[in-house]
C-alpha cells in the first residue's frame, strides 16, 4: 500500500501529513502530467531551476526529489542538472533523487549514480512504474533516518569509546562493569585489531583507579634487550648509556593502571620478575637493590593462544594463571557480523566529518561486501578502509573500488572457511609488504601485529619477502 507510513488519526478534522515530494522540472505539461498522478499520495512541490530547488529543499525538506538534468538556462545540457543534484545532496546528504532522462541519456544516468543520486527513470514517463520506484525511495529514506537517528542514540551510548549490540559484544561489556569494581589481574584475549586495547582503557576508566594514570606498553615493539629497563627502571651506570636513574613503566603507572600489550612476546626471565611483582606487588630497578613499593594494577592482553605457548614451553603457566584470574575473550568482527554495519557507519561518520568531506553512505554492493567479508584484520581493517575510502572517494556513496573491495568472492566459494581465511590473510600481508617495501617493522605496524608474530604469519603461510624487498 503506498500510503502504509502515513500516520492515520481518528479525528476527522485533522488532516492527514502526507509525504513531501519534491519534482524538479521545467515542462509545464509534464509537471501538470506528475501533479495529476501524485497529489493524491503526496505533497507535491515543483521547482523550474536549480536555485529554486535549492530554496524548497532547504524550506520543506521533502524526503524524495525527481530531477531532470536538462534545466535552464542550459536546458539542452546537463551540467545544470548535475550541478542541482551536488547543491541538493550537500544541503541535504539523505534525499532520494530520481534523475528523470531519456533512453539515449543512460551514461548521464549512471554518471549522477556515482554522484550520490538514488535511481534512474527513463521518459516517456510511466506513471505506475514511476509510482513504484517513488514508494521505494520513500520507505528507503525513511528507514536510513530513523537508522541515523538510532545510530546518534548508540553513539552517545557507546560503552567508553566501543560500539556493538551484538550479544556477544553486550556480554564483553557486563565482564567489564563486573571486573571494573575490583583490583585483580585481567587477561584480554583477541585477535589482532579487534579492540583489546579499548577494553583495557575501559576497565580503567570503569574502575576506582580512573582517576590516575593509564600506562600502555607493548612488549612485542621494544627490543627484548630494552624491554626489562622499559618496564621496571634502571638506575645511574646499570649499563652503557645509563647515565641517569630511570623510571620504568610500572613506576609511572602508580596509582593507575598498567596495560601490557602482547605479553606473550615477553621472555622467560621478564616472565619471572612480572610473576614476582603480581605476588609482592614490589619491583626492582635494573642495576638496584632497592625494593620499591608499587601500587597499580596490572591487565595484560594477547592475540596468541596462551596455553599452546605454555605446551611449547615459551610461556610460563604459573604467570598464565596469575594473570588470568579474570580472561575477556574479544570475539572476531566476522563472529560478530551484526556490528559490522553499526562500526563502518560511525567510522564514515567520523573521517567525513574530519576530513571535510560529503559522503553520506556506502553503495548497496558495498552494504553487500561489508557483511561477507572475512575480515582478518578485524576492527582494525575496517577503520582503515573506510577511512582511506572516505579520503580518497570522490562520490558522496563510497564505492567498492574506494574500499578496494573489487576482488570476486566467487573464488572463495565452496572452500572450507579455514582455507578462505588463510587465503585472505596471505593477500593482506602481502599488499602490505608491498606497501612499505617489504619493511616488516612498518607492515608490522600497520597490520596491528608485532614483527615476531608478523614473521610468525609469513612463515605458516609460506609468504617470501625476496620479491618484495628492494
Amino acid at each position: 500500500m503506498m500510503n502504509s507510513n502515513i500516520p492515520s488519526f481518528h479525528h476527522s478534522n485533522i488532516p492527514i501529513m502526507k509525504p513531501k515530494l519534491l519534482i524538479v522540472e521545467d515542462d509545464e505539461s509534464i509537471r501538470t502530467q506528475m501533479k495529476w498522478a501524485l497529489a493524491q499520495d503526496y505533497k507535491v512541490l515543483f521547482a523550474g531551476g536549480r536555485q529554486s530547488a535549492i530554496e524548497i529543499l532547504r524550506k520543506e525538506r521533502p524526503a524524495v526529489v525527481t530531477l531532470d538534468l536538462g534545466l535552464p538556462p542550459y536546458p539542452a545540457d546537463v551540467k545544470e542538472g548535475f550541478a542541482a543534484l551536488t547543491d541538493m545532496l550537500d544541503q541535504d546528504g539523505l534525499v532520494k533523487v530520481i534523475i528523470i532522462t531519456g533512453r539515449g541519456e543512460k551514461e548521464h544516468a549512471l554518471k549522477a549514480i556515482g554522484q550520490g543520486a538514488y535511481d534512474f527513470f527513463y521518459k516517456p514517463i510511466q506513471i505506475d512504474e514511476l509510482k513504484v520506484v517513488l514508494h521505494r525511495a520513500f520507505h528507503v529514506s525513511k528507514l536510513e533516518r530513523e537508522y541515523r537517528e538510532l545510530q546518534g542514540q548508540l553513539s552517545i551510548e557507546s560503552f567508553e569509546g566501543m560500539l556493538g549490540t551484538s550479544r556477544e559484544m553486550q556480554e564483553v561489556f557486563s565482564i567489564i562493569r563486573k571486573v571494573a569494581t575490583t583490583d585483580v589481574p585481567v587477561l584480554i584475549e583477541g585477535e589482532s585489531g579487534t579492540g583489546k586495547e579499548l577494553v583495557a582503557r575501559a576497565v580503567h576508566l570503569q574502575s576506582s583507579r580512573r582517576g590516575g594514570p593509564i600506562v600502555v606498553i607493548n612488549c612485542g615493539a621494544i627490543p627484548e634487550n630494552l624491554l626489562e629497563s622499559e618496564l621496571f627502571g634502571h638506575e645511574k651506570g646499570a649499563f652503557t648509556g645509563a647515565h641517569i636513574q630511570r623510571r620504568g613503566r610500572f613506576e609511572m603507572a602508580n596509582g593507575g593502571t598498567l596495560f601490557l600489550d602482547e605479553i606473550c612476546e615477553l621472555s622467560l626471565g621478564l616472565q619471572v620478575k612480572l610473576l614476582r611483582f603480581l605476588e609482592e606487588q614490589r619491583i626492582e630497578r635494573v642495576g638496584g637493590r632497592e625494593q620499591i613499593s608499587i601500587n597499580t594494577r596490572v591487565l595484560a592482553a594477547t592475540n596468541r593462544n596462551l596455553k599452546d605457548a605454555i605446551k611449547g614451553g615459551h610461556f610460563r603457566e604459573d604467570l598464565y594463571y596469575r594473570l588470568g584470574v579474570v580472561t575477556v575473550s574479544l570475539p572476531a568482527l566476522r563472529d560478530r557480523r551484526g556490528d559490522i554495519l553499526l562500526l563502518a557507519n560511525a567510522f564514515l561518520q567520523k573521517y567525513a566529518r574530519e576530513n571535510n568531506k560529503n559522503v553520506i553512505g556506502f553503495k548497496q554492493q558495498v552494504t553487500n561486501a561489508l557483511i561477507k567479508h572475512s575480515w582478518p584484520g578485524n576492527v582494525r581493517e575496517l577503520e582503515n578502509r573506510i577511512k582511506r575510502a572516505v579520503i580518497m572517494t570522490e562520490s558522496s556513496k563510497i564505492s567498492l573500488a574506494d574500499m578496494e573491495m573489487t576482488a570476486s568472492y566467487e573464488k572463495y566459494e565452496n572452500l572450507p572457511l579455514k582455507e578462505v581465511r588463510e587465503s585472505v590473510e596471505k593477500e593482506v600481508i602481502q599488499r602490505a609488504l608491498t606497501r612499505n617495501k617489504g619493511n616488516i617493522s612498518k607492515s608490522a605496524s600497520e597490520l596491528g601485529v608485532s614483527r615476531p608474530t608478523l614473521y610468525e604469519m609469513m612463515d605458516k603461510l609460506k609468504i617470501s619477502n625476496e620479491k618484495i624487498n628492494p
